[in-house]
């Protein structure tokens, strides 16, 4: 018998398992991802003598390298599902164009952050609340990383488009590639060539540049992808421009609403400490809850895009029963997903924290932190198949307003009122906290959308 086609899959395979095919690899992928970026922590926070500076200077440069990412995914997430809904309404070329364009966009994109933010490192990172002591360690740090920004987002945002025609698991290579690499190169050149944390931005750009090499060639020459990359489809359209940001703006406003917060959460969890050096155990403690909050998500991540190619694909054919379905399995998997991980979080917060850091004094302040900040975190697999399932199906004004409410309209308020009341444990409770009520909200307004959509209202 014929093996089906990815695309035939697509809109007639077996959902439940179509999407654990497609999941498993984006979860892989997304898990793998977050090692990435914290392999660079735990040497960090392991080196004689300075590692817990090391890992406060280190948590100082998140939010830029949030606001990188987060533009990688405004092109990557708003011009991938675009091409999967071009693909469930046979428009080849509209979806090839669509992948042009945006490789284009994240490579004029990458020029300009890496400009502004070589040029303005240390500026931004006093403002953004480095102590003189934690300073010289984010400023070498982030310099390097920086230069990688046009190889950083070719690689997350092309990626996208891996996943978005079926290819999650060409996908998850990418991811591992770059792993497997920072792993390797970090102790090299943080320990043997006694470079500390400007080694470990080497080894990550190093990774990410090898990683961008591996996309740019499966899009480019690849017999096996559906929609490669053609050098005339990546003249830039305002048109498409206009679609692509409109839908990825709010993965955009996700990352950048982080970015945000994480700046006001250090600033606050600084003016809440009698000195500075207790300020500076705790963005110590944050930069390792932050860590654990990837770990956390990453998986969530995973199961979504596993089904964002389904429930773009169903939405462009008008398939809205079999979009319904997905989202279910998609729900009930994110959910499972989400309480697992929240259990041994709960459990073994200590343990956990032991893999940044063998400082006794941070592994003390970070055991109540983490189950202060995880406590009802069990709620967000919910929430992530709501949220992004809206950008799935091309839906960016409710894609947008959800990625503003949870970090803006409601963490904003509660992390900036909790501390009064609370000190700077207050700042940890704001998260959760936020995460409830985001839940119940977009739970509402998603079951009424999809009611709508098959009512043939909305």
């Amino acid at each position: 018998m014929k093996k089906a086609t990815m695309e035939e899959q697509l809109a007639g395979g077996k959902i439940l398992p179509l999407l654990l095919k497609l999941a498993v690899p984006s979860t892989i992928a997304q898990i793998v991802n977050a090692l990435y970026s914290m392999v660079d922590r735990i040497y960090l926070g392991h080196m004689e003598g300075v590692g817990t500076i090391a890992l406060t200077g280190l948590g100082l440069t998140m939010p830029i390298i949030l606001i990188i990412t987060a533009f990688s995914y405004l092109i990557g997430r708003g011009g991938g599902p675009l091409l999967s809904i071009k693909l469930g309404e046979k428009d080849r070329e509209a979806a090839a164009e669509l992948q042009g364009n945006s490789l284009a966009l994240l490579l004029l994109l990458g020029v300009v952050l890496t400009v502004v933010f070589y040029v303005f490192c240390d500026p931004i990172l006093l403002l953004f609340g480095a102590s003189e002591e934690a300073l010289p360690y984010a400023s070498d740090y982030l310099r390097i990383y920086v230069l990688g920004t046009v190889p950083v987002m070719i690689s997350m945002g092309m990626n996208s488009f891996l996943n978005a025609q079926g290819y999650t698991t060409l996908g998850t290579v990418t991811v591992v590639i770059g792993a497997v690499l920072n792993l390797i190169l970090d102790p090299i050149f943080i320990y043997t060539f006694g470079m500390g944390i400007a080694g470990a931005a080497i080894a990550t750009v190093i990774s990410q540049t090898v990683s961008a090499l591996w996309v740019l060639y499966l899009l480019l020459f690849s017999k096996r992808i559906m929609i490669r990359v053609r050098l005339r489809d990546m003249a830039v359209r305002w048109a498409n421009t206009k679609k692509i940001c409109a839908l990825g703006v709010s993965s955009f406003v996700f990352l950048a609403n982080d970015s945000l917060v994480q700046i006001l959460i250090n600033l606050l969890l600084r003016y809440w400490s009698p000195d500075i050096a207790t300020g500076d155990m705790y963005i110590g403690c944050m930069t390792i809850v932050y860590s654990m909050y990837q770990i956390f998500f990453m998986p969530l991540q995973g199961i979504t895009q596993g089904a964002q190619p389904i429930v773009g694909y169903c939405f462009g054919a008008g398939n809205y029963g079999r979009l319904r379905k997905t989202v279910n399995y998609a729900r009930v998997c994110s959910i499972a997903c989400a309480t697992a991980m929240w259990a041994v979080f709960m459990a073994f917060p200590r343990q956990v924290a032991g893999l940044f850091t063998t400082d006794t004094a941070l592994l003390a302040t970070c055991s109540s932190s983490i189950r202060i900040a995880f406590c009802f975190n069990f709620v967000l697999g919910m929430q992530m198949v709501n949220q992004h399932m809206f950008i799935a199906m091309g839906n960016a004004k409710y894609s947008l307003i959800f990625g503003l409410m949870r970090k803006i309209f409601v963490l904003i308020p509660l992390v900036l009122v909790f501390p009064f009341f609370m000190g700077a444990i207050g700042v940890f409770l704001a998260e959760p906290v936020s995460n409830i009520i985001t839940v119940i909200i977009t739970y509402i307004c998603f079951t009424r959308y999809l009611n709508r959509l098959q009512a043939g209202t909305a």
